[in-house]
């Protein structure tokens, strides 16, 4: 008897622990899931953590942005996403994909969780473990810089996504995501990638006086912003065409992925779309003179050689400590716009500072005084 008596309150306590678990935790509206996303490329199991978003959108297509973070790159990626955030004027639902190492994914994890709640979930996000061939893993692992050869195999690892955008994590978006997506729509019926030159003039153009492999066009194309039409890619044998230039040309490369997507594009040069320079805007551009016009303003800025961390540049710093330090929910014109022009000392002997107009071209067209209140 006593054992019946003791059965049935311990079945009674356990219905009761079920309708608090359903109530408190199986209704909440906000909480997150956790997909695991096996990838065999490289013989490990490779997890895939998202959270979806409960905000609903009218503005269209998810636009998925992408981006791999080694080392100290994490603080990079994070301050990229965070520009893409703020100057997300139109409220585009963003999806962030991070490809990076497990010893950096907690971090990603607790800083995207708090920024979903403070931007009312207008994006969501999902990181992977870097995944590279089982051949020659530790050659593709250390290409050029750490884990930047991950890019050229993100159409076998995305295998549930149709086109991405790219950006190394050393760029910073000062214009809408939704503006380079739509570049999408002029793809002709073969191209399935799209790049920015790597040079505007022949005098300093890199690959026209040095490189010791084939190249596109006249100057070659940059890889750090990348436009990625996954589905055609597949269906291409994308990486059927990577690994043979690989091992041709292993020896000559210089800028490791970079080079490769340069040979490729080489030998079919119709795949290829190439936008303008200020969605790719570096300090080649107006280091020694002005050779990128960006008629409509710089677009994205990336400060490729640390252009970021150094004072060479003023206003490559500047712009990027200056999205670094900004709050989200506070006024964009007097905690981004304002705080650059007030903090850029002019007349300056930098060439690029002088070309200040054009970087907060788009910020100020987008971002008027007193627009917004702060927010305590």
């Amino acid at each position: 008897m006593k054992t019946f008596r003791y059965l049935a309150l311990l079945a009674a306590a356990s219905f009761l622990l079920l309708l608090y678990y359903i109530y408190r935790v199986g209704d909440r509206p906000n909480s997150s899931d956790q997909n695991l996303a096996e990838h065999l490329t490289d013989g490990h199991t490779t997890a895939a953590v998202s959270r979806k978003s409960y905000a609903h959108s009218s503005n269209g297509t998810e636009i998925s942005v992408v981006v791999v973070a080694c080392n100290e790159r994490h603080n990079e990626a994070l301050n990229m996403i965070k520009s893409a955030i703020i100057f997300n004027r139109n409220q585009s639902p963003l999806r962030f994909v991070i490809i990076a190492e497990e010893k950096l994914k907690l971090n990603f994890m607790e800083k995207l969780n708090d920024w979903q709640e403070v931007t009312d979930r207008i994006f969501t996000y999902e990181i992977h473990s870097l995944t590279f061939p089982r051949a020659n893993k530790d050659e593709w692992r250390k290409l050029f810089k750490p884990c930047a050869a991950q890019r050229l195999f993100l159409p076998s690892l995305l295998q549930h996504l149709d086109a991405v955008l790219y950006v190394d994590s050393d760029t910073v978006f000062l214009s809408p995501v939704q503006e380079i997506w739509a570049m999408f729509q002029q793809f002709n019926a073969t191209q399935f990638a799209g790049m920015a030159p790597e040079h505007e003039d022949m005098n300093a153009g890199w690959y026209n006086r040095f490189a010791r492999h084939p190249y596109y066009g006249e100057l070659g194309v940059n890889s750090g912003v990348m436009l990625m039409n996954l589905t055609r890619m597949r269906e291409f044998r994308w990486e059927e065409h990577i690994l043979p230039i690989y091992r041709e040309y292993r020896l000559q490369l210089v800028w490791g992925d970079q080079d490769i997507l340069n040979v490729l594009f080489h030998y079919n040069p119709d795949r290829l779309y190439v936008f303008p320079c200020d969605w790719n805007y570096r300090a080649d551009h107006c280091m020694y003179m002005s050779v990128c016009d960006a008629p409509d303003g710089v677009k994205i800025i990336h400060g490729n050689r640390g252009y970021f961390h150094s004072r060479a540049q003023p206003i490559f710093n500047l712009i990027y400590s200056t999205i670094e330090e900004f709050t989200f929910r506070t006024d964009v014109y007097g905690n981004f716009i304002r705080t650059i022009e007030e903090s850029l000392v002019l007349p300056s002997n930098s060439n690029c500072d002088k070309l200040l107009d054009k970087f907060l071209q788009d910020p100020r067209k987008y971002f008027k005084e007193n627009q917004y209140e702060e927010v305590p």
